[in-house]
């Protein structure tokens, strides 16, 4: 018997584009959510023009990535008969999610507020660049630099530099699922009190990479709380820990990553440098870090006399975290992953409708509207 998914019969209407916005909405559908993606007809989400590469069907990598387990339906919202199509979605919907700039709805008549106090029941998730009062489009680079990222990523004399990763947008994608999520869960309980505007506003969510891009500056921001200083690029290496980065082996790269002090006596076991495990100074982290310099000259030393496996399996046998420096393709190929589908859910769930081509399903919902799930039967594979 198929398990239970545990979104199953919950609606997700998708109104977001380009990443955060599409990935939380895949997330969700692959818990099960039935999830229909609204694109406007005339060549729906930018992503899907940004490549190359583009799949056999023409459809790019980029939309590929976060647009599966949905239904697409192309809405121009100057259409009276496709303004009435969205609004009977959105009042069928349990969650409708967003990353209109701000009074963009509004404009086409369609105010978020309005349906929220119509329906006890809806959530309503917006997504944006820089919080619900700003205009400001909100594009991963621009929150990286905006939100310290840049001044803390590249070498330490470069120049400050991105992650290799689109990383504000997919946090904040998955900090809007989370808040969905959460609200789903308070929805199932007594109100406590909450009415009138109140309740509104607990089913009225606001996710800003900014916030999402800030928050995850964690203990580097704590260190310029508790310090008072800015904090510097460190490259590979780490502020608060040694020995805690990147070395050269003969043959590839590597990391090594100790986090206390029964790993240090470890390291150097494997990297059999005696002195530098004999060393009352370097026994706790805090004189390897007043030491940086030379612990990390002579770890470099020495791994660079044997190829990078060889101390892979010597740090791993004394329980030292390490690891080599994989290429994409290397990792693709030890996880689950399909050029149609991407990679494997990283929430548990599954993989059931191949992402959409634009309005591939417009005409199936225009007629069945939320019904469209059924007509497409179990086991649908778009």
């Amino acid at each position: 018997m198929k398990a239970k998914l545990p979104l199953e019969s919950v609606r997700i209407l998708d109104l977001s584009r380009v990443l955060a916005g599409p990935l939380c909405g895949m997330m969700l559908g692959d818990l099960g959510a039935s999830v229909i993606k609204v694109e406007r007809p005339d060549g729906g989400d930018e992503s899907r023009g940004w490549g190359p590469p583009f799949d056999a069907r023409g459809e790019s990598a980029y939309f590929l990535s976060t647009n599966r387990n949905k239904l697409s339906i192309g809405l121009d919202l100057d259409r009276p008969a496709d303004h009435m199509i969205l609004r009977s979605l959105i009042e069928g919907a349990d969650v409708v999610l967003d990353n209109f700039k701000l009074g963009t709805l509004e404009k086409k008549g369609l105010d978020p507020a309005a349906f929220l106090q119509a329906d006890a029941r809806l959530i309503w998730c917006t997504i944006s660049g820089f919080g619900p009062d700003s205009k400001r489009p909100g594009y991963d680079f621009v929150v990286q630099a905006e939100a310290g990222w840049m001044s803390i990523g590249g070498e330490p004399d470069g120049s400050p530099m991105k992650t290799g990763v689109a990383l504000a947008d997919v946090l904040a994608g998955k900090d809007a699922a989370i808040a969905i999520l959460a609200a789903l869960v308070a929805r199932g309980r007594p109100a406590d009190g909450l009415a009138g505007a109140d309740a509104v506003l607990a089913r009225r969510l606001h996710v800003s990479l900014l916030d999402s891009a800030a928050a995850a500056l964690i203990n580097v921001a704590q260190n310029a709380l508790v310090s008072g200083s800015a904090p510097k690029r460190w490259g590979n290496a780490h502020a608060n820990l040694v020995p805690y980065e990147l070395f050269q082996a003969r043959d590839r790269p590597l990391v090594i990553a100790v986090g206390n002090d029964a790993q240090w006596v470890s390291c150097c076991a494997a990297l059999e440098l005696t002195q530098l495990g004999a060393s009352d100074d370097l026994r706790e982290n805090s004189g390897r870090v007043v030491r940086r310099q030379e612990v990390v000259t002579e770890i470099a030393r020495r791994v660079a006399e044997s190829d990078a496996q060889d101390w892979m399996e010597r740090l791993a046998s004394r329980g030292v975290p390490c690891g080599l420096v994989r290429t994409v393709p290397e990792v693709l190929s030890e996880v689950a992953s399909s050029p149609l589908f991407g990679m494997a859910s990283s929430v548990g769930g599954v993989h059931h409708l191949a992402p959409p081509r634009l309005d591939e399903h417009g005409q199936l919902v225009r007629r069945h509207l939320w019904s469209a799930f059924d007509e497409l039967g179990p086991g649908a594979d778009g």
